[in-house]
C-alpha cells in the first residue's frame, strides 16, 4: 500500500477538521490529491498502463467535482484547499 494508515490520518487532520474526519470535503480533495500524485509518477515509468490511466482520469474528475461542490458551498473553503495544494483552478 502506497499511503498507511498513520499517513492517511496525519492528512486528514492537516486538511480535514481532525484525524477522524474523513468524510470532510477538504480531506477528501487532499487525499485524491495524493493518490493523483502517486497514480501520475506511476504513469511517468509504465506509459502503456492504461488501467491506471482510467482511474487517474476518474480520480480528476471526482476531485474536480468535489472542488466544484466547495465553491458553491463556502468560496473561501475552496481557496484555501486550492492555495494549500498548491492545485490550479
Amino acid at each position: 500500500m502506497y499511503l498507511s494508515k498513520e499517513e492517511k490520518q496525519e492528512l486528514f487532520a492537516k486538511h480535514g477538521k481532525g484525524k477522524h474526519d474523513t468524510g470532510s470535503a477538504e480531506g477528501q480533495i487532499a487525499l485524491f490529491t495524493q493518490r493523483i500524485n502517486h497514480l501520475t509518477e506511476h504513469l511517468k515509468n509504465n506509459r502503456k498502463d492504461y488501467n491506471t490511466e482510467r482511474s487517474l482520469v476518474m480520480l480528476v474528475g471526482k476531485r474536480r467535482a468535489l472542488l466544484d461542490y466547495l465553491t458553491k458551498k463556502d468560496i473561501l473553503r475552496y481557496r484555501a484547499i486550492i492555495k494549500e495544494l498548491g492545485l490550479r483552478k
